[in-house]
């Protein structure tokens, strides 16, 4: 199956109908963007690997143009599962100004945009080479971004100057994002029936620790040394989950894990965060393991902000809190966020994007692409 169409709504419509769930392979929809590109007259490279389940994921890059520079857009192809959809979550239609269907938002409709701006470019006129990657693995995880990064020759050989992150930001360029901090702290008991007495309840072991981490919490929200205002909102988002293994009343649990979590942002006592925690879980002898993803962040004034703000006519970059494959992809080349949709229609039963906004993004991302390569 090709998809050759001059209408990204249409183009929207056909990749929202191939169900591509992160924790599903996403072959078939990366089979259609590949030909898709190649019949645009892009050289595509295609990165695959299996992931813990045994299932294909497949990454592409299409490079259309000669030698190095250029700009690169990313999108990626997979989506959250449809849980709690009323209607046909792979059924896109069309009400009014909204086209609705899951990922229409994040990130098909996105990632059509990205390819209708840059299909009818004929290479003769590049100066520089311009590029679409679309990754697997994004909802989960990023693993098709950390391959590409390490690996597409096509990127890596050709340097591109700048980069966009097709995400939907209402197509406000966006220099910065929260990243993301997950640590779990492990108590260990004795199970015993309680009849006997001679358990150790890892409840009771983890019980000041949780306490202490309340009063952390309270703390993160009211000191302002712990607050970037760069950002909306200016906190942490820190977080916590219990988990005992769902332990019988009468049965003293061997095992309590608590995860707690929160969103680093730059130049925010993110690092005191961790060595506090550490400190209080190895204070009550409790295990602790952590992994901690760094805030994307561009310069406001750097180049790639500067000309996503010229072609879409809006006077101030801004942040988002949500996290993105920038996080894996920011070495490779200064990168904006920029893409049509709002967020909060992401994820949701009904996911939506307008119609016009996404129609507008063809235009931007084909201003940025004649900015930077033509």
């Amino acid at each position: 199956m090709v998809i050759m169409t001059l209408d990204v709504v249409q183009l929207t419509q056909d990749l929202v109908a191939i169900p591509s769930v992160s924790r599903d392979s996403n072959v078939a929809v990366s089979d259609v963007i590949h030909h898709t590109l190649a019949d645009a007259g892009f050289t595509v490279e295609r990165l695959e690997y299996d992931d813990p389940n045994g299932l294909r994921k497949v990454s592409l890059v299409g490079k259309k143009g000669a030698g190095q520079g250029g700009l690169v857009f990313f999108s990626h192809s997979d989506t959250v599962p449809g849980t709690g959809w009323t209607r046909d979550a792979w059924g896109p239609a069309i009400e009014g100004d909204h086209l609705i269907g899951l990922g229409a938002c994040d990130m098909k409709g996105p990632l059509a945009a990205t390819i209708l701006a840059t299909a009818d470019l004929d290479p003769a006129t590049l100066r520089e080479p311009v590029y679409v990657a679309v990754t697997a693995d994004e909802e989960n995880g990023g693993v098709g971004a950390i391959q590409v990064a390490a690996e597409s020759r096509l990127i890596l050989d050709g340097h591109p100057r700048m980069g966009v992150v097709a995400e939907p930001t209402q197509l406000r360029a966006v220099y910065a994002h929260k990243g993301g901090c997950q640590l779990n702290v492990t108590a260990y008991g004795v199970a015993a029936h309680t009849s006997t007495d001679r358990g150790i309840s890892a409840n009771f072991l983890i019980a000041p620790f949780l306490a202490e981490m309340a009063e952390f919490a309270t703390v993160l929200k009211t000191d302002p040394s712990y607050r970037n205002n760069e950002f909306d909102p200016p906190t942490h988002g820190f977080n916590m989950t219990i988990n005992d293994g769902n332990s019988a009343l009468n049965v003293s649990a061997p095992k309590t894990i608590c995860r707690l979590s929160f969103r680093p942002m730059p130049n925010d006592r993110s690092t005191d965060i961790i060595a506090y925690i550490e400190s209080r879980a190895k204070a009550h002898n409790l295990d602790i393991n952590w992994r901690k993803y760094d805030a994307f962040y561009t310069p406001p004034d750097a180049e790639v902000v500067r000309l996503a703000l010229q072609a879409t006519g809006v006077s101030k970059a801004g942040t988002v809190p949500f996290g993105t494959d920038a996080w894996f992809l920011k070495e490779l080349c200064p990168m904006v966020i920029l893409g049509p949709g709002n967020i909060v229609q992401a994820h949701t039963d009904g996911e939506w994007i307008d119609i016009p906004q996404l129609r507008q993004s063809v235009d931007v991302y084909r201003k940025m692409v004649d900015m930077v390569c033509r």
